[in-house]
């Protein structure tokens, strides 16, 4: 994206959307979404260029509010504020953001130095994701109307945060659905290689421009501290390692040894070197390898250990793998809980949306029947809070991980 002349928003001048008759319920009532099948459609609705702001408009002629609008996509409106006078500029996408800022600090034990800033729908800006590292700034636009606002967006952020740089990683999924083409790019600043992060005491080296989503994933920071709270004088192994992110901790916490294993070189040479900084290189070995793969070998080899991390990326991506992606998930726990020794422990997640808290149960005990072993959960969460879930979109709890112990 090439940067653009700045969004004007003309609250008299927007194109006006209209709910059918008698399908403005689910809106009244808290959800921010507006589907293809809940507009009246009319020649003119279809002409609205994707990423447009328009008036959401009953049958009757009550304005709603105001919302982006992509008449292409299942998600056809979102909705940005319910005072549809309300302009839609830097000043209103600064106050969103000082919204945000002001309560990660207050519920960040660490400060808001390093987090999810902005967590799109729950944080009254649909379609935007803004992580923090210190003074650079990832920002995803994942709809066509946050796209369009980017230039604002850009704005508000150096008004508020001032950041040293800002990388567009604008190559989500969820743009393909939006009819966007991927593309990542720096937009302010320079940033040429990998930044440090601080979490729970410990630092991780992250690749913000070719690491894997925005770079790190804060939404697992409870979750890391969690686990590796447990692995004093254990032997860990942590599947799908990525950067390090439960290896680094449980082996600060007094692990025996951690073996981390990813099938990304780059990710375990940046894990290896945030080892060295956190002073446990000793206890940690880095081994690359495709995650089933290692897990079966191992297995055969009798290999075990007393606490086991799977933190996988999506299985399911869409509706139609989900057949296929809870075969994953019961064949993933197979593997793992055969290598945790009687009394160990055993930590599963899954970031997909479409993967409900009972799906993911379902296949967890699954696998454990099928590998002959007994547990009892003894955690059940989702992410950290700097991601806030949107009360009427479900969708918004995709991360979920259960902690077991193995009998």
């Amino acid at each position: 994206m090439e940067d653009q002349a700045p969004f004007l928003d003309d609250p008299v001048l927007r194109p006006v959307i209209r709910v059918a008759a008698g399908r403005s319920r689910r809106l009244r009532r808290g959800a921010p979404w507006l589907f293809s099948n809940e507009i009246d459609r009319t020649d003119d609705t279809g002409k609205i260029p994707s990423g447009s702001l328009v008036t959401v408009m009953d049958a009757g002629g009550e304005r709603l509010g105001v919302a982006t609008f992509n008449p292409h996509s299942l998600i056809a409106a979102r909705l940005l504020d319910r005072n549809a006078a309300v302009r839609i500029d830097a000043a209103f996408l600064g106050e969103r953001l000082r919204e945000a800022m002001a309560l990660r600090a207050t519920i960040m034990r660490e400060g808001a130095s390093f987090c999810r800033l902005v967590h799109a729908e729950a944080d009254g800006l649909p379609g935007l994701v803004v992580d923090r590292y210190d003074d650079t700034v990832v920002v995803q636009a994942n709809t066509a109307g946050m796209e369009a606002l980017l230039p604002e967006v850009l704005t508000a952020l150096d008004q508020v945060l001032a950041p040293r740089g800002v990388v567009l990683r604008n190559e989500s999924f969820a743009r393909t659905l939006e009819g966007l083409a991927p593309y990542v790019r720096v937009a302010r600043g320079a940033v040429t290689g990998p930044v440090t992060v601080r979490e729970n005491g410990c630092l991780f080296r992250v690749d913000l421009l070719h690491g894997q989503k925005t770079g790190w994933f804060y939404d697992q920071r409870e979750s890391r501290a969690y686990v590796a709270a447990l692995a004093q004088g254990r032997s860990v192994l942590d599947v799908y390692a990525y950067l390090g992110g439960f290896t680094l901790p449980a082996a600060r916490a007094g692990a025996r040894a951690v073996l981390a294993i990813d099938r990304s070189e780059e990710a375990l040479a940046l894990a290896e070197e945030a080892a060295e900084m956190n002073g446990v290189r000793d206890r940690c070995r880095f081994y690359r390898g495709e995650a089933f793969t290692e897990l079966s070998h191992r297995l055969e080899a009798g290999e075990r250990y007393d606490l086991v991390v799977c933190d996988p990326p999506a299985f399911v991506k869409s509706r139609k793998d989900l057949a296929a992606g809870r075969k994953g998930y019961r064949k993933l726990v197979r593997l793992a809980a055969g290598l945790v020794t009687p009394g160990g422990f055993l930590f599963v997640a899954s970031c997909s949306h479409h993967v409900s808290p009972d799906i993911l149960g379902e296949e967890i005990h699954h696998g454990l029947q099928q590998a002959g072993r007994a547990a009892r959960i003894l955690r059940i969460a989702g992410a950290a809070p700097d991601h806030p879930l949107h009360p009427a979109l479900p969708e918004t709890a995709y991360l979920k991980s259960m902690l077991l112990q193995v009998a």
